[in-house]
């Protein structure tokens, strides 16, 4: 038997969005659209998590538009900052990719 090929872990074009996962996940959908997600969830292990993920960790209906600034401990901003540079070839700070994101403040502790 020929080894089965791997798929990358990550959602794919034909994946149904979060936002449709999570109206699964809740019953929002119509009949036949459930039917789809679900065959869909059988041959998708990404999708298959992400809808697992919600259903340990219900999200909230709300959607927040304006949110409050955070705070970033100083030791994980530093281990933040360790990845990065060791991931990004440029040495991207933790500053540059956050910049221009509302509602988050970087503060080093």
């Amino acid at each position: 038997m020929p080894p089965l090929e791997k798929t990358p872990f990550c959602k794919h074009e034909d994946c149904p969005t979060s936002d449709e996962l999570l109206e699964f996940q809740s019953g929002k959908l119509t009949q036949a659209r459930c039917g789809e997600i679900q065959g869909h969830l059988e041959a998708c292990e990404f999708c298959d998590a992400e809808t697992e993920f919600y259903s340990q960790y219900p999200q909230d209906d709300v959607v927040c538009e304006t949110c409050e600034s955070v705070e970033i401990p100083a030791p994980l901003y530093e281990l933040a900052e360790a990845l990065l540079k060791n991931r990004q070839a440029d040495s991207s700070s933790l500053d540059a990719l956050m910049q221009g994101k509302r509602g988050l403040a970087l503060k080093k502790g």
